[in-house]
């Protein structure tokens, strides 16, 4: 689709007005990609009247991406209603708790859309920019197919077509051969794939240089603002020099994809040791690897003010192994393997950016069981400490097999994040020393704040506990 027909960037918004209720007259105007829970705790944004019982504490969630919004009920005792129909509610003799068991529904919104919630109506108004656009042409950047159902979805842009999804292989080599700073590179072999996208072992024609070539593909018809906004993040990123975070070395975009040239580190990830392992580490080796971690977090939030919002397992590289040969320590020794964090910025540009679409069920920004609820309840917050407490709960995990919180199957994971706290480590496995757990334990309280709030703080108690 054309870029010269994109609209203004200050004309594509979602606007919820209050028709009627305490805040009757109030109008919530936002331009860019976000959440927001709406209900009666302090924490919502918009805080909805604390009078109006018949709204919850954390009511429902509101995933804005300009133009697109949708709703979803958290399960509340009086339900969410669209233009009149019930979207969800949980039945009167369910507990909060016991609702969060229950997958509940979620709607797609459209301009003019009414929802209630309690004595609170929202209109929903929608502006997409004054010129109409014409559904004869929307046809995949990659492949030149015609694309119809994206024609009215009020964005121009590249797109890419379903076909072309499901040939990431061809993706590739188009990325190798139109982009003009790619030509240098040729795939050795497919890595793995996500949910944006593929990675492959790539190498330098020039230097031989192994590099971790990544392929992002945009749920969403990519603008030039969107890519501009997503590859000025990534410029910013490039800058990082840390022996514990693997560097960018080309980036760029051509039609709806996103590529990355990277550090490749040849010993694979956190999560793949983990499961080589059993799913666990002993404490020492687990507080090598994440006082390794701390350390470039350190750097990056000290320094240059950047903030990962993505650490999880996968996200963490050995460069080397350690003396027992298999990523991890041996008692001999005591040698940790060489570690990265991967992926800085990554997550929270493509999102930012709004080119990851809407949020499917199940999932925000980053990878939900290690966020802190403070990316919930404010999903621009983006401080260091966010990156603290994931580092916390990827400790966890290598020390219990499990995640903080407990996420049962149909569970809305927001709504854990929401109103569950951390479990105690010891309750986990009674095994973990007193001291470390202890640790652990304040380093995942995350409400009404995050307690422990730099890497450093975090990575001396680690170490002065084990």
């Amino acid at each position: 689709m054309s870029e010269d027909r994109e609209p203004a960037a200050d004309s594509l918004s979602v606007t919820l007005s209050v028709l009627k209720g305490p805040s009757a007259g109030r109008t919530f105007p936002f331009t860019e990609r976000t959440t927001c829970v709406l209900g009666r705790a302090s924490d919502c944004w918009p805080r909805l009247p604390d009078g109006d019982r018949r709204v919850s504490r954390h009511h429902c969630l509101f995933d804005i991406n300009p133009p697109d919004v949708r709703v979803r009920d958290f399960g509340s005792l009086n339900g969410t209603f669209v233009n009149g129909e019930e979207i969800g509610r949980r039945q009167p003799d369910q507990t909060p708790q016991q609702a969060a068991h229950t997958a509940f529904p979620e709607r797609d919104l459209a301009h003019g859309d009414e929802v209630r919630i309690g004595r609170t109506l929202l209109r929903v108004e929608i502006s997409t920019g004054a010129t109409p656009l014409d559904p004869t042409r929307a046809y995949c950047a990659h492949c030149g197919r015609d694309v119809p159902e994206y024609a009215d979805r009020g964005r121009s842009g590249d797109i890419i077509c379903g076909a072309c999804r499901k040939d990431p292989q061809a993706l590739v080599r188009g990325v190798l051969s139109r982009a003009a700073d790619m030509d240098r590179y040729e795939v050795v072999r497919e890595l793995g794939r996500g949910g944006q996208g593929v990675v492959h072992l790539a190498r330098h024609l020039d230097t031989g240089e192994l590099v971790a070539l990544k392929v992002l593909l945009a749920e969403v018809a990519v603008g030039h603002r969107a890519r501009n906004a997503f590859l000025r993040e990534i410029e910013s990123v490039r800058g990082l020099r840390h022996p514990g975070i693997v560097g960018y070395h080309d980036s760029g975009s051509q039609g709806a994809t996103f590529y990355l040239a990277c550090e490749f580190c040849a010993y694979g990830t956190l999560s793949e040791l983990l499961t080589a392992r059993g799913g666990t580490l002993p404490p020492a080796e687990a507080v090598a690897i994440a006082a390794q971690v701390l350390d470039g977090l350190d750097h990056a939030h000290t320094r240059h003010g950047l903030v990962h919002r993505d650490i999880k397992p996968s996200n963490i590289l050995f460069t080397a192994l350690g003396a027992s040969g298999a990523g991890g320590v041996s008692s001999a020794s005591g040698t940790p393997p060489a570690v990265k964090i991967s992926d800085f910025g990554l997550a929270k540009a493509f999102d930012q950016a709004g080119l990851s679409g809407l949020t499917r069920t199940g999932a925000v920004a980053g990878t939900v069981a290690y966020m802190p609820r403070t990316q919930v309840v404010d999903y621009k917050y983006a401080k260091p400490e966010v990156d603290v407490w994931a580092t916390a709960a990827t400790l966890y995990r290598m020390l219990t097999g499990t995640t903080p919180r407990t996420f049962p199957p149909n569970v809305d994971p927001i709504m854990v994040l929401l109103r569950d706290a951390a479990v105690p480590i010891r309750d986990r496995d009674p095994s973990i020393p007193r001291r470390l757990a202890d640790v652990i334990d304040e380093a995942l309280i995350d409400s009404p704040r995050i307690v422990t709030t730099t890497a450093e703080s975090f990575r001396e108690a680690l170490e002065a506990a084990i």
